[in-house]
């Protein structure tokens, strides 16, 4: 294991096989990240947000996407200082240390992980007008007129969903020169498609008085911002991590790092605001009839195809079902790779087996990637449908997300003559509201999603008791910087507490909308001021940037390698 002279691991130098190849562009970080934004979220977030907010549904999908832009400007810079695969785990890992890095590392591997699964349901949700891969349970209310109901996968919907888990597999495992050519294509077809279906509803049929006729904001504030939430909305931004999770990958750090993630975030966030207004204009008064939260269709698992369906636009109907396919499967072979990389910087950091990061030839942490498909197989278990799992991977990514505004702040302490290849304007105001947009989002969530986050999280504290316990029993007990990463648990448990005493998604009911915003501003105020506190000193920090320098170099080999 480690010790306080190796703080990540075997070094790069005792460890040949640990290099990836950088192979990726200033285009193929961008389309990466728009690429992963892009997948089953649009499918179904324009019907699910506006069934939550009416129109104003519209101001979620801006409100959310500025949001996660906060926490985007955050990454850009770390990214830029610390150009490595698996960076949103190696950050907390330089800035707090090894306790940290586990933690940030477990929620991001649990996150990442489910995300593949779900964009298989999205997609087999869809096919489903083709042959009987989901059929429709109800999970809520069966008896009223407005059941809630799901749809989850069947006995061949399962044997499909598995073999689609194995080939993104297979295609990741010929590396990332591989996965940049099939990507960039997949991402231009999506983004076509996209502004296909935005145009001809658009010209078809366009009812702006659907904005006002039953209200613009019918379900208020609260429904606003549950929307961002809970529909899908912040699901469909989560993407722009690639630009961080593939910096070690790429050919220009500097230049493309900054350029992937806030390109990413704008220009979907652009699509998604067209889209919206275009699902709602094209709604007809009947379909109103009931208002906006019985809006439905009855082929309600495809409803951009049902829509156009009922516009006579049966051609765009076809493209929608094709589309359904394509885009949560592209953005399923880029969560493979990236929930591979994510393992890949726990191994490096010390706090996984050392195996996961071993890779092949091609440069691909083989193990990592096998993890994943099997851990993402049992997935489909508790969770048989895309919306019973969205809300979950929306709450842990975010959640994930967190730590990157602290670390933000605490390297502007601990070495603020660092180079900055991007320095974020206004740095620690823009950290402190985007760690404060984390919060709130996991918390506008609710707490009967948040609970199974949060049990999961416990599950990952017991894990890492186990490991301490072994490793004690071998002596050979890594360092492990409690105090750097102290802050850590009062945040999660606080944020735990936050959430059950809240009155989003079956909690006590005690917080409610106008109370809610001024206490996770506090909290958000304490732990951050306790992270800054706590964070470790400059000679600790300068031994954790020396192993990661020295693994951006080892990286670096790859680099010329890879011209032939």
């Amino acid at each position: 294991m480690l010790d306080k002279d190796s703080p990540g691991g075997a070094s790069p130098a005792d460890t040949g096989d640990t290099k990836l190849n950088r192979h990726v562009g200033r285009i193929g970080l961008l389309f990466a990240g728009v690429g992963s934004i892009i997948g089953s979220g649009w499918l179904f977030g324009a019907m699910n947000a506006a069934k939550t907010a009416g129109p104003a549904a519209t101001i979620s999908w801006a409100l959310g996407g500025f949001m996660i832009l906060l926490i985007g400007l955050c990454y850009a810079e770390l990214g830029t200082m610390f150009p490595l695969s698996g960076g949103v785990v190696r950050f907390p890992h330089i800035s707090f240390g090894s306790f940290a890095s586990y933690m940030t590392g477990w929620i991001t591997w649990v996150a990442c992980m489910a995300v593949a699964p779900i964009e298989v349901e999205g997609a087999l949700t869809y096919a489903t007008k083709y042959a009987d891969f989901t059929t429709v349970k109800c999970v809520d209310a069966c008896s009223s007129d407005a059941p809630v109901t799901v749809h989850t996968l069947t006995g061949l919907g399962m044997v499909v969903a598995i073999i689609a888990m194995a080939v993104f597999v297979v295609i990741n495992y010929f590396g990332v020169r591989w996965f940049a050519r099939v990507n960039n294509i997949l991402v231009w077809w999506k983004l076509i498609i996209i502004a296909i279906v935005i145009v001809a509803f658009l010209v078809t049929h366009f009812d702006g008085g659907n904005f006002t006729s039953k209200g613009f904001a019918p379900m208020g504030a609260h429904g606003m911002f549950t929307a961002i939430a809970t529909s899908g909305i912040v699901f469909s931004f989560l993407g722009f991590r690639q630009g961080i999770e593939l910096a070690g990958e790429t050919d220009n750090p500097r230049r493309n790092v900054p350029f992937a993630v806030i390109g990413s975030v704008l220009l979907c966030a652009l699509i998604y605001v067209l889209l919206q207004v275009a699902f709602i204009g094209a709604l007809s008064g009947g379909d109103l009839a009931k208002g906006w939260s019985q809006v439905n269709f009855a082929d309600d698992f495809g409803p951009l195809a049902a829509i156009a369906t009922i516009l006579g636009l049966g051609w765009l109907a076809t493209l929608l079902y094709i589309d359904a396919i394509v885009s949560p499967a592209d953005t399923g072979l880029i969560y493979t790779t990236v929930t591979s990389r994510i393992s890949y910087a726990m191994a490096r950091n010390g706090n996984a087996p050392q195996a996961l990061a071993k890779t092949t030839k091609n440069g691909v942490p083989l193990i990592s990637m096998i993890l994943a498909f099997f851990v993402g197989l049992i997935l489909f278990l508790p969770f048989p449908s895309w919306q019973q799992l969205v809300g979950f991977i929306t709450s842990a990514t975010v959640l994930s997300f967190g730590s990157g505004p602290l670390v933000l702040m605490t390297f502007r302490k601990q070495i603020p003559e660092h180079e900055r290849p991007f320095r974020l304007p206004g740095g620690k105001v823009v950290a402190f509201f985007a760690f404060w947009s984390a919060n709130l989002i996991v918390y506008w969530t609710g707490w009967e999603t948040n609970s199974k986050l949060f049990m999961a999280v416990l599950l990952g504290v017991v894990l890492l008791g186990v490991m301490y316990v072994v490793n004690a029993a071998k002596g050979q007990q890594p360092q492990w910087d409690w105090k750097g990463g102290s802050w850590y648990i009062p945040w999660l448990g606080g944020l735990a507490l936050i959430s059950w005493l809240g009155d989003y998604g079956g909690g006590q009911g005690v917080l409610h909308f106008d109370t809610a915003f001024p206490v996770t501003f506090v909290f958000s105020i304490i732990v951050m001021a306790w992270s800054y506190y706590v964070q470790l000193p400059r000679d600790q920090v300068d031994v954790y940037i020396e192993h990661s320098q020295a693994e951006a170099q080892a990286e670096e080999v790859e680099l010329g390698a890879s011209a032939h």
